[in-house]
């Protein structure tokens, strides 16, 4: 796990209502190749990230959208009026297309405790994994208690990256924000190291 140098700039997410059927359930490489080609600013914005995609759970290769779905990016605040002319687009992610709606801009705020759906590990090996974690967060001055949730895999380049959910809580309110716009470990793009919101430890 690497530590990318931290955004001095306040980050929004702009959430995009969507309209799609379906996409392959490991998307995210090809959710990230199709947005880095419409906005290819997406490769070099320090705060950038793509909040992973909820799909309907299932075990077939072809997953499908709830009518709720929404694309969620993470970007610095002053790319919100060029997002907002996005209203009508149509996005191509492999061989499914989506057209996305008039995004609404929400604010990132200090909550207590914060979740990644995925954070990106060197290995499958959990103490490993923490270990790194901890280490990074030091390095951004992030305290707070840390529970680590299951295992995942994502598809990339032809070889498989394992992910760790994570929680984290009681983080005072500076310390959040940080976590929030820095975010946690390579690989934002794909979705991983993007802390959002939670209620409690429950969702890992």
């Amino acid at each position: 796990m690497s530590t990318p140098q931290a955004p001095d700039k306040a980050a929004v997410d702009a959430a995009f209502p969507i309209q799609g059927q379906t996409l392959p359930r490991d998307h995210a490489q090809a959710l990230q190749q199709g947005l880095c080609a419409q906005f290819p600013w997406l490769d070099t914005d320090p705060v950038a990230g793509i909040h992973p995609l909820k799909v309907v759970q299932g075990s077939d290769e072809q997953a499908l959208l709830s009518r709720r779905t929404c694309l969620l990016l993470r970007v610095g605040a002053e790319r919100a009026d060029e997002l907002l002319a996005l209203a009508g687009l149509d996005l191509t992610v492999g061989a499914h297309l989506l057209r996305l709606g008039r995004p609404h801009l929400r604010e990132l705020l200090p909550h207590s405790t914060l979740y990644a759906y995925r954070v990106a590990a060197g290995s499958a090996d959990e103490m490993t994994f923490m270990a790194a974690v901890d280490r990074e967060l030091a390095e951004l001055a992030i305290g707070g208690e840390r529970v680590c949730g299951k295992r995942q895999r994502v598809l990339a380049s032809g070889r498989v990256l394992d992910t760790f959910s994570l929680m984290l809580h009681a983080l005072p309110p500076e310390q959040s924000l940080r976590l929030q716009q820095h975010g946690l470990g390579p690989h934002r793009l794909l979705g991983c190291g993007i802390f959002v919101p939670h209620r409690s430890a429950a969702a890992v």
